[in-house]
């Protein structure tokens, strides 16, 4: 499979390893060359990938721009881990996208949505008593997200089948994580498998800004992941020397030890609990709803969610938003732990608005400031 045949792929400047990938449909994206692509990439979204100190960069971000109709748009972090971690993440980001849009198109043909093969056969047109306003049916939210459930949980398992095909490559111990981001139109669909993390900036109507958490880091920490590996006869416990990280263990083995109950590959541990079914949300874009964060554990394991989105906010200018944040999670490493090598630190942040960046916020700080003030004055 891998990447279609109407896209065009380019590639960020910075990152020499190709950690960061930019992908334009051939409508969506119009005929520019791939450093145009990349420049129109930015307006979308921010993307950054910054090595760490523990050798080969094993984090992959991607943007899709065009996905399936003409202003759609994904967007994926991927976190390998294990000997092979920097080939299965980036294998996952190339082939996993457009695993999705097969999956979503092949249950829109099997319901007998209209599908038009001329277009990036992307249509949410599917029987439904509402319609977006222009007489087109549209699902309802409880369809929308049921259908982009199906489609995510049948692409992850067809990506798991696909890394056991790869040759020279052993992923019996290797393995990443993925949280991906589908936004057509007004609707956005958060598929998270692993413990990397989507964030939603949103301000509130007098102009409060708060990090609302998408999707639940899925570590062995978590009671329900917990309780299917053991059923599994999986282990899960902690090292002495880190008491406060569980990790996964074989039945009969003190390996591989690994810090998260969900993902793709680590096929050792398939048949002990850890597996490759993401969760999957959606939302309805609200007029408030600004941005949203996805990014790998190098980031939250020393930032907070409202520490990341005020990192993004204060970014002048917001096609460094990511840089910003992956530079300030590896200074935030260095300082709260000296003795331990930096994490990759990677971030995607998708602007859900176009406003300009500092005239938004300063609005935001203003209308605030006023409805505290006695009598609405300051």
């Amino acid at each position: 499979m891998g990447i279609c045949a109407s896209s065009k792929r380019a590639e960020q400047e910075q990152d020499a390893d190709e950690s960061v990938v930019y992908v334009m449909d051939d409508q969506g994206g119009g005929a520019g060359g791939a450093g145009e692509g990349a420049h129109a990439g930015r307006k979308v979204a921010s993307l950054f990938s910054q090595k760490g100190k523990k050798g080969p960069n094993q984090d992959a971000v991607i943007l899709c721009q065009g996905f399936g109709v003409e202003d759609g748009v994904f967007c994926g972090v991927f976190d390998g881990h294990g000997r092979c971690g920097q080939l299965v993440s980036k294998l996952a980001r190339d082939y996993l996208p457009f695993m999705i849009l097969s999956h979503r198109n092949a249950l829109l043909l099997g319901s007998g949505a209209a599908v038009d093969d001329d277009d990036a056969v992307f249509s949410d047109a599917s029987p439904s008593s509402s319609t977006d306003g222009s007489g087109v049916p549209s699902p309802s939210p409880a369809q929308l997200l049921e259908e982009w459930r199906e489609a995510c949980t049948n692409a992850f398992e067809a990506m798991d089948k696909e890394l056991k095909l790869q040759a020279g490559m052993d992923c019996n111990f290797s393995g990443t994580t993925a949280v991906c981001a589908i936004k057509q139109g007004k609707d956005l669909v958060v598929a998270n498998l692993g413990d990397s993390r989507a964030v939603l900036a949103t301000m509130s109507e007098t102009g409060y800004l708060s990090a609302v958490q998408l999707t639940t880091d899925q570590k062995p920490s978590v009671p329900q992941e917990a309780e299917r590996i053991k059923r599994c006869n999986g282990r899960v416990f902690a090292l002495k020397d880190e008491p406060s990280v569980l990790r996964v263990w074989l039945p009969d083995e003190d390996c591989p030890g690994l810090a998260m109950a969900r993902s793709l590959g680590d096929f050792r541990l398939k048949r002990h609990g850890v597996v490759s079914e993401p969760q999957v949300t959606h939302r309805r874009v609200a007029p408030g709803d600004l941005f949203i964060i996805l990014a790998t554990d190098g980031v939250w394991d020393v930032l907070s969610n409202e520490e990341v989105v005020s990192i993004v906010c204060a970014t002048p200018r917001k096609q460094h938003a990511s840089k910003a944040v992956a530079e300030a999670a590896a200074q935030r490493w260095r300082a709260k732990y000296p003795a331990s090598r930096v994490d990759d630190c990677s971030a995607v942040c998708l602007f859900l608005r176009d406003q300009d960046w500092g005239t938004t916020v300063a609005a935001a700080k203003a209308k605030a400031a006023a409805a505290r003030a006695p009598n609405g004055r300051l």
